[in-house]
């Protein structure tokens, strides 16, 4: 049965944690890789935490209609492949989606079946403390992450679900539960 998952949730809320027990959890659950111009972080890899592209290249697919959604985060691109999508969907494949608000809407423009989960940190100070145990971002990037936050929590009505991420197990087996129910 083909599915389009869809998670969103602030920066530091778990929701990269939570997509890959999902990932380990459903054999026929195809995770979408974003495309981003911004550099990769310590330990990251093409083609499996993101797909690293130039900004050029980002743009020259944004005038040729290639992004299913895209959106300028914090001066860099991200986006989803339309084509991938349309090609897993058409395959009878499920798809799990982690990409942020703005991407969210443009994704149930074009794929309005799509479940849309949101996924919320306990509270704003435990938001804060996993900004900062990462340890990638200056003091006012996770001040900016952390506005950003509150931002898309104000919108987490617009989702069909919402996990509050305060135990990863209780919201892994949460989640796992949410996508069963759609087998």
């Amino acid at each position: 049965m083909r599915k389009l998952f869809i998670i969103s949730g602030p920066s530091g809320s778990g929701k990269t944690t939570l997509c890959a027990e999902v990932i380990k959890r459903f054999k026929n659950i195809t995770y979408s890789v974003s495309y981003t111009t911004r550099m990769p972080r310590n330990g990251e890899r093409d083609g499996i935490d993101y797909y690293f592209i130039t900004k050029e290249e980002f743009k020259r697919k944004i005038e040729n209609n290639k992004w299913a959604e895209w959106a300028e985060v914090y001066g860099n691109f991200y986006g989803t492949s339309a084509e991938f999508l349309d090609t897993c969907l058409a395959s009878g494949k499920r798809i799990l989606l982690d990409i942020d608000f703005q991407g969210t809407v443009q994704i149930k423009k074009l794929y309005p079946d799509s479940i849309t989960i949101f996924i919320m940190p306990p509270s704003l100070e435990t938001l804060k403390a996993r900004l900062e145990a990462r340890n990638t971002d200056t003091r006012q990037a996770v001040e900016r992450r952390l506005e950003t936050a509150k931002k898309e929590m104000e919108k987490k009505d617009l989702y069909r679900h919402i996990i509050i991420n305060d135990q990863l197990s209780i919201s892994v087996s949460e989640l796992i539960k949410i996508i069963e129910s759609y087998s």
